[in-house]
């Protein structure tokens, strides 16, 4: 689809208007459907049992009226009914989402890269647990600057250990978190003058390594 550009140029300030290519791209996910449903019929008991205790929300006001019919006679008193019609159509779209784009044309390169986000809000909470990074406890500049260094380092690390973990096709036994709990209980010691000591690693943590490319690291 198109769509309108606008764009003021710093130095002579000309305003430049055109028309410019975007991309809707369409997805469905069968789990995130089930979930979605789930969520909705937990939500629907909810404002139903507020209806009939009389506990009204002020917050599911709009939601009372759109999934249930109420009505109210001096013999039956209140009558609840759902809205069937109402509740269909918010099923209908359960699971689908969308993601729009003005460069990326491939839908599996966008949906990679959509997902990928959420490796980059896992990493940022390495670096505050894992990393130490909550706080800097740093007293000096100079100690802050290298502290961001091997953060930085260490967030280089991660992003190499996913491509891996995408080439070798490891997201279908393990999350990249897992990989990193498995990988982080093996322990490294060294004594001044002597050579450093590797403790005991596993069958399955060198085949990790071997996959992730540091099997020379045994040899």
């Amino acid at each position: 689809m198109d769509w309108d550009y606008t764009h003021t140029k710093v130095r002579s300030g000309q305003k430049v208007q055109e028309k410019r290519r975007m991309y809707l791209h369409l997805y469905y996910d069968e789990q995130r459907a089930t979930d979605e449903k789930n969520r909705l019929n937990e939500r629907l008991d909810l404002y139903e049992e507020e209806l009939l205790s009389g506990k009204l929300n002020k917050k599911h006001e709009n939601a009372y009226k759109q999934f249930f019919k109420i009505s109210q006679t001096p013999v039956r008193g209140k009558k609840i009914v759902a809205n069937e019609a109402a509740i269909q159509k918010k099923i209908k779209n359960s699971g689908y989402f969308a993601l729009i784009s003005n460069g990326i044309s491939d839908p599996f390169e966008a949906i990679d890269i959509y997902r990928s986000k959420d490796m980059i809000e896992k990493a940022y909470n390495d670096l505050k647990s894992r990393l130490s990074l909550r706080r800097t406890s740093v007293s000096s500049e100079e100690g802050l600057e290298g502290k961001l260094f091997v953060q930085f380092v260490a967030l280089i690390i991660v992003s190499y250990i996913k491509k891996q973990m995408d080439k070798k096709g490891l997201f279908k036994q393990y999350t990249i978190q897992e990989v990193l709990d498995e990988l982080d209980v093996i322990e490294c010691f060294q004594q001044p003058g002597s050579r450093e000591f590797l403790g005991e690693v596993t069958s399955k943590q060198k085949k990790l390594f071997e996959d992730l490319g540091f099997g020379s690291f045994f040899s």
